[in-house]
């Protein structure tokens, strides 16, 4: 079958382990259903793959891709939610320490089928094109979970989203502005801001800018660059809901500001099947849509990676089956 695969991984230069080829056809597991892939999306959670990040070197060579739509065996319009809890776990997937991700140690969504827990098919809408649903699974339902589950800020709090143009900040700024919120963004690309504003943000401003007024939660998917000026931006008493650390994993704590203003520090990673139903609902209701940089031919594979890998995605970069 065709498939974009990781055949090595370097630190240095991932995209030199990316292969676009023929692969055997993946084994079914107990309680497994196929899909066959219309559409799948492309996360950074790929190059991290191909840099040897969550996938270990003994699983390889490992299908890419976390996110798909397409069609069941039955003829079911579905998308796939990616992450696999271990058997017998019930409740909330995030939580489970024997969680896993497609890709990681099954392989994903980036062939012509994908093999995947019965229980992680979700029904897909006819309103929605395979392109848009394959953009949910991941980014769109990270930042659903950043901002209806985690956040405890209300519509009508004013929120910042740093870092604009990325998969998760783009669904943040469309989801929190839909919902009701004033929504800041900060950027380091004119191009981004702007389209930040065209996604509903009420303001937009350079990356470690002065705000004009503190906010009530700051959305922080960047890390090390930002975090900083994301417990800056905080009002007393207000939040800090991370979900990643794309620009690295250890910035300073600046304690004294936390425990003397009172701020919370909220981690967050992807979603619940529940989660993704309900975000699936929320777009139906609002009319909002992902934000597509580029849909490319599965056989561009290479193109698409190229482009997140140097930064120039403004929006989810898709790939059609």
């Amino acid at each position: 079958m065709r498939a974009v695969y990781a055949q090595s991984q370097s630190q240095e230069d991932p995209l030199s382990g990316l292969v676009v080829g023929e692969l055997d056809r993946p084994q079914a597991g107990p309680g497994f259903r196929r899909v066959r892939v219309r559409a799948s999306a492309l996360n950074r959670h790929d190059l991290w793959s191909l840099q040897g990040v969550g996938l270990a070197a003994e699983n390889l060579p490992m299908v890419l891709g976390c996110d798909a739509a397409g069609i069941d065996d039955d003829g079911n319009a579905v998308i796939v939610h990616s992450v696999i809890s271990s058997p017998g776990w019930e409740g909330d997937e995030t939580l489970d320490p024997r969680r896993t991700l497609l890709s990681e140690r099954y392989p994903g969504t980036m062939a012509d089928e994908v093999w995947v827990p019965a229980r992680n098919l979700v029904p897909m809408p006819a309103q929605l094109s395979f392109e848009e649903a394959a953009c949910l699974p991941t980014a769109w339902l990270t930042a659903y979970r950043m901002i209806f589950t985690v956040s405890p800020a209300a519509p009508g709090s004013t929120v910042l989203v740093q870092g604009a143009g990325g998969g998760v900040a783009t669904a943040l700024v469309s989801l929190a502005s839909a919902a009701g919120f004033r929504v800041w963004v900060t950027g380091r690309s004119r191009e981004k801001l702007d389209q930040a504003l065209r996604l509903g943000a009420d303001a937009v401003f350079d990356a470690g800018a002065r705000l004009p007024d503190r906010v009530d939660t700051v959305f922080d998917s960047v890390g090390e660059a930002t975090w900083a000026h994301s417990l800056k931006a905080l009002k007393p008493g207000g939040a800090l809901v991370t979900c990643g650390a794309t620009s690295g994993p250890n910035p300073s704590a600046d304690l004294n500001r936390v425990f003397f203003l009172q701020l919370k520090v909220l981690g967050s990673t992807m979603g619940t099947k529940p989660e993704l139903q309900r975000l699936v609902q929320f777009l139906l209701a609002t009319g909002v849509r992902p934000e597509i940089d580029s849909v490319l031919p599965l056989e561009d594979a290479a193109k698409g990676f190229r482009r997140l890998h140097d930064g120039a995605a403004t929006g989810k970069i898709v790939f059609r089956h």
